[in-house]
């Protein structure tokens, strides 16, 4: 066997095939799938290829992650063809594969997405919309996309997906919102269903569909912007809150930037969890709370904003963050005073890591100083006023004061 061809059969190529089957693939696919000595795919995907073509047809195990990184050691020697669900590398077992055997590893042979697909039936372009994956995952997860004038592409599991996007837009005040699900897109099948989120007749549509959102507000609901500073009242709390303009200057503090991850120590509601991983959709966070009902209303808060991968730990810092992966940035929002929390916070971060304290009695005031006085950084104090009537006049009330003390690690 010749260096080429020993190196093609050791890599596994990846064949994305839409509901059209084997009509609608290129010249390039169909080569690929015929050299192929092992199929592997869905049971529904293997039935695509006609019956002349010869190789061995292996559907997936459940779980299907598992199969990945022993692939090529399942079949010494073979041409391996992985059949995939139109374009391979956009929520497809594409990267899948990459992530597990490395891209030298991998070749892709892709066909037009799903996504493609749905634009052109609507006539939307792909970059005026926002494709928002939840193939096994969460539906909360398309809450921060909700807002007036989106188009919103979402890509779910099942057929139930349509009417769980439409029961999720109705339940944040955008019962309005123009909803389609595209099923068997590009096939000779293909179908669609219409109606309103509040609306929504379907219970069930078909499995492989794609639900197509107009975001329209029903009349009185105010947007949830994804910066910083969201209402109080969007939050289930018991008075411990990081206030709005406190929690925005906060956040504006720890610099939330893409796939980075925060530790919020004493959390409370989660406020500053949650904003932090709203503001894009790779940001993470870990909320550490020892009190037992705020830990739960802090999963309950996470999950109505849209960001239900918030993790929570419940327990006492410094101790409970044994373990955890070192942060890019810490906020301190509660037990600022207590020994050693801001040397264990200060010492996991990463190089270049932001640390963020907030304080509000004399003593944990007194705390911060000292720890600028070790470390440097900045601290400055904030405080709000807010209008409230006075008999029949309205006079400015200051709210506590709150000392922020935040820095870099060098």
């Amino acid at each position: 066997m010749r260096a080429d061809e020993r190196g093609a059969s050791e890599r596994v190529t990846v064949v994305g095939i839409g509901a059209d089957g084997w009509d609608g693939l290129s010249p390039a696919a169909r080569r690929s799938i015929e050299a192929a000595d092992v199929l592997r795919g869905s049971e529904r995907q293997l039935a695509l290829v006609p019956s002349s073509v010869g190789a061995e047809r292996v559907p997936w195990p459940r779980p299907l992650a598992p199969a990945l990184p022993g692939l090529r050691e399942s079949h010494p020697g073979c041409r391996v063809v992985v059949l995939a669900s139109g374009d391979p590398m956009s929520s497809g077992i594409g990267t899948s594969l990459v992530r597990a055997l490395g891209p030298e590893a991998v070749e892709v042979v892709p066909h037009p997405s799903s996504v493609t697909l749905a634009c052109a039936r609507m006539g939307w372009s792909v970059e005026g919309s926002t494709v928002v994956p939840v193939v096994g995952r969460p539906v909360e997860l398309v809450a921060p996309h909700v807002t007036p004038g989106r188009r919103l592409l979402v890509l779910g599991s099942d057929g139930t997906s349509p009417a769980a996007v439409a029961a999720l837009c109705a339940r944040l005040g955008y019962g309005a919102s123009r909803v389609t699900a595209l099923a068997q897109l590009g096939g000779p099948g293909e179908r669609s269903f219409t109606g309103t989120a509040g609306a929504w007749p379907h219970a069930e549509t078909d499995p492989l569909v794609v639900t197509v959102v107009e975001v329209v507000a029903d009349p009185g609901t105010v947007p949830l912007p994804t910066s910083p500073g969201l209402p109080d009242d969007a939050y289930e709390h018991d008075g411990q809150l990081t206030k709005r303009d406190v929690r925005a200057v906060t956040l504006a503090r720890l610099g939330p930037l893409p796939g980075q991850l925060l530790w919020d120590v004493g959390a409370g509601a989660g406020s500053i969890g949650i904003e932090w991983m709203r503001t894009h959709p790779s940001c993470r966070a870990v909320a550490v709370e020892s009190a037992p009902d705020r830990a739960e209303r802090i999963v309950r808060n996470a999950g109505r904003l849209g960001v239900p991968g918030l993790r929570v730990v419940e327990g006492r810092a410094p101790q409970a963050l044994a373990g955890l992966a070192a942060p890019d940035a810490v906020f301190v929002g509660g037990g600022v005073t207590v020994p050693g929390l801001l040397a264990a916070c200060w010492a996991a971060l990463v190089p270049g890591g932001r640390l963020v304290a907030n304080a509000v009695t004399l003593e944990s005031e007194a705390w911060v100083a000292r720890w600028q006085a070790e470390v440097g950084g900045e601290l400055i104090r904030l405080q709000v006023s807010h209008a409230s009537p006075v008999g029949g006049f309205t006079a400015l009330r200051p709210a506590l004061p709150v000392t922020i003390w935040s820095g870099v690690k060098p």
